[in-house]
């Protein structure tokens, strides 16, 4: 069966998108413990994660905008990930945690500078495939790397013991992830051509639903932990033994891969509505890691990965539909800033409440998600415009 154009560049940044994964969310999961064994503390462990995670997206409104101006998507796209890549290796040579944190942030950096220009890419080849679908296949490829990699640190630890020989060990991968995108760009030069054009004529400026949408989605981030303060409690708690969390975390993104083709096409069937049982039965998952055994854990990782992945997926696909051609990375950078800011002021609150006391931290948890619940159902309704 012959493929058609879109479907293969789909593809093939999904297959670099594996490695990515493979590469930054095997060092994601053992961060936490790594920055607990070089000296810090639960609330710096929290702010440093909210930090990257605020650089991550915060700088993506940056990277949006320039790229909207100047159309130069291949070019911003190969220079975060240059970024991203070389600094997870780097972690193997981390003295201190200040380095250490130095570099997470860095990694996260990288990413914000290559997400918009490569999802206003995908967003040109998804269009007529079913936004839904094309990303939730794209997040299914990046989240069977996510899988992949925490199981090979697991291995490595399991047989070492040493969470430096693990990061040196993940330039391989990183090493694949360039050349496959060094590929994509060599065989697709031009991205906005491999879908059909969009000639609907949009208006300018972004509209009330966009607005309500983004304070919803911001909600869910500030009430999400970040997996480096779970995998810190582990560590302290003794709840999971240190090889184990990773783990649980390729587990978790497992579980977000297959949420993502799920409910990629359920998106494209029934739209934004789905979000809200989603939402729901996500925010359940601090009760589970933080209050549970091992096995309880599991499962509430597994909710853990649920969330991740749907939002990533879902996020894209529903921005895409949202704003004209033309604006789509800026829409996507002030959207993920915005989603940063307040994936940051969480974290550094869960972190601080986690350190004083571990019932308020999940009441936060659970009570900041669900608010979103009522913007997603004002959108889903019509109600804005």
């Amino acid at each position: 069966m012959r493929l058609n154009p879109a479907l293969k560049f789909v593809l093939l940044i999904g297959i670099g998108s594996f490695f990515a994964d493979f590469t930054y969310e095997g060092s994601r999961s053992i961060t936490g413990p790594f920055l607990a064994v070089l000296g810090a503390s639960g609330a710096i462990v929290g702010t440093v994660a909210g930090f990257g995670e605020l650089a991550g997206y915060g700088l993506r409104i940056f990277s949006g905008i320039f790229s909207d101006r100047t159309r130069q998507f291949w070019p911003i796209t190969l220079i975060g990930y240059a970024i991203q890549l070389s600094s997870i290796p780097l972690l193997a040579f981390s003295k201190t945690w200040p380095e250490a944190a130095a570099l997470i942030v860095a990694e996260r950096v990288g990413r914000a500078i290559r997400t918009p220009p490569r999802d206003v890419m995908l967003s040109h080849a998804v269009k007529h495939m079913g936004y839904g679908w094309g990303f939730g296949l794209h997040e299914a490829m990046d989240q069977a790397g996510a899988l992949v990699g925490p199981l090979v640190v697991a291995l490595i630890l399991t047989g070492r013991g040493q969470y430096r020989q693990a990061f040196a060990l993940l330039l391989v991968p990183a090493v694949i992830t360039y050349g496959l995108v060094l590929l994509a760009r060599f065989l697709y030069p031009n991205p906005e051509g491999v879908g059909l054009q969009d000639r609907t004529i949009h208006p300018l400026g972004f509209s009330r639903c966009f607005w309500t949408y983004l304070i919803g989605a911001a909600l869910v981030a500030a009430g999400f932990a970040d997996w480096a303060l779970i995998a810190f409690h582990f560590q302290k708690t003794g709840a999971v033994p240190s090889s184990w969390i990773p783990v649980f975390y390729a587990i978790a993104m497992a579980v977000g891969g297959a949420g993502s083709l799920v409910f990629g096409r359920w998106f494209d069937r029934a739209g934004i509505r789905v979000l809200i049982p989603l939402t729901v039965v996500s925010s359940l998952f601090a009760l589970f890691v933080f209050f549970g055994g091992f096995w309880t854990i599991l499962i509430g990782a597994a909710l853990w990965g649920l969330g991740m992945g749907v939002h990533e997926s879902i996020i894209p696909a529903v921005v895409a539909q949202m704003v004209p051609v033309t604006r789509r990375a800026s829409a996507y950078g002030l959207f993920t800033a915005t989603y940063g800011v307040a994936w940051f002021a969480g974290s550094a609150i869960l972190g601080a409440l986690y350190d004083r006391s571990l019932t308020a931290a999940v009441a936060f948890c659970i009570a900041i998600e669900l608010l979103a619940i009522p913007f997603f159902w004002r959108v889903a309704r019509g109600v804005v415009s």
